[in-house]
């Protein structure tokens, strides 16, 4: 599961300040097909690995125009699926850990660190067309439109130091609630396109470099996924999402400084059998107002076992 950045410009002063490395980085893009039908008692471990290369910080709220930033990350992701109200529902676990490179030419700064990031837990649901489904049932399951909503919160677990050049976290909470809905069309029901809204948002960061305090509007977002399964067990899909706003306050002081992110990317997704699948997803910013020009891609494994459901 790759997901990409939305960040925004603060003034060249703060480019002796810290860069920052929140989930927000690899937490723009929600998948193609995330709310679709599944298997209740369906478990999964999940191990992602990213590569990001941008030209400034990747915090939601700092960008150091002058900075060139490289991130190599690994998450590990447990995804449980149960029945709510009869209807499908999941929890999952984020737990990221990375190592950032980084360096800042207005003022001659370069450094690189490792460690654990910012945590996340998601919970969702179909809400419409997405009932709660045993093995037998999702055999002789007729996909139909679908309505699902999440929310995922961000724990402030990642390493922070205010004082310190390179963080690999945001010193505070986020939170994501989202709207999806997935539409299945064409022969054979082999085309599907995805529509997310949805929207970060941040409590403050008390201790923005050292003493001062963040605070960060929302940060709204809308997406398209457009896909197709070329094989029953195959899927490719084109993707987008667009960001905007997210405005940042230092101490009082408004910055001025609202950003508008447009983020292209693709993914391939392939399950050999019932129990593993891989996927490769690639992500590129072409509209980055008060936001940094970056180029991401990753690669999942996915594990899956039942827990027990017939």
């Amino acid at each position: 599961m790759f997901k990409l950045l939305a960040t925004r410009l603060l003034p060249v002063v703060a480019a002796n300040a810290a860069l920052y490395f929140p989930q927000a980085l690899y937490a723009q893009f929600t998948d193609a097909r995330t709310y679709s039908e599944g298997r209740v008692g369906l478990n999964s471990l999940e191990f992602t690995y990213a590569y990001v290369r941008a030209n400034a910080s990747i915090d939601t709220s700092l960008v150091v125009g002058t900075a060139n930033v490289d991130l190599n990350k690994g998450t590990f992701s447990y995804t449980h699926n149960f029945g709510m109200f009869g209807q499908m529902a999941w929890v999952t676990a984020n737990v990221p850990f990375a190592s950032l490179e980084g360096s800042v030419a207005a003022g001659n700064t370069a450094g690189s660190t490792s460690g654990m990031g910012d945590s996340s837990l998601e919970l969702a649901i179909l809400l419409k067309g997405g009932r709660a489904l045993s093995a037998a049932d999702l055999a002789t399951y007729q996909r139909t439109l679908i309505v699902g909503m999440s929310l995922t919160v961000s724990a402030p677990t990642g390493q922070y130091d205010g004082d310190k050049v390179l963080n690999l976290g945001s010193h505070r909470w986020s939170f994501k609630p989202e709207l999806g809905v997935s539409y299945p069309f064409g022969a054979e029901r082999k085309w599907e396109v995805d529509g997310y809204i949805n929207a970060y948002f941040f409590t403050d960061n008390t201790s923005f470099q050292g003493t001062e305090i963040l605070h960060q509007e929302p940060l709204p977002g809308l997406e398209a996924h457009l896909s197709y399964s070329v094989t029953p067990r195959l899927w490719l899909s084109l993707d987008t999402r667009y960001a905007f706003r997210g405005e940042t306050v230092v101490d009082g002081l408004e910055q001025n400084n609202p950003q508008e992110n447009l983020t292209l990317g693709a993914e391939a997704s392939w399950a050999p059998d019932s129990r593993n699948s891989l996927d490769v997803v690639f992500a590129k910013a072409l509209v980055h107002k008060n936001a940094p020009a970056f180029t991401g891609v990753s690669v999942s494994y996915v594990y899956s076992w039942s827990g027990g459901h017939k």
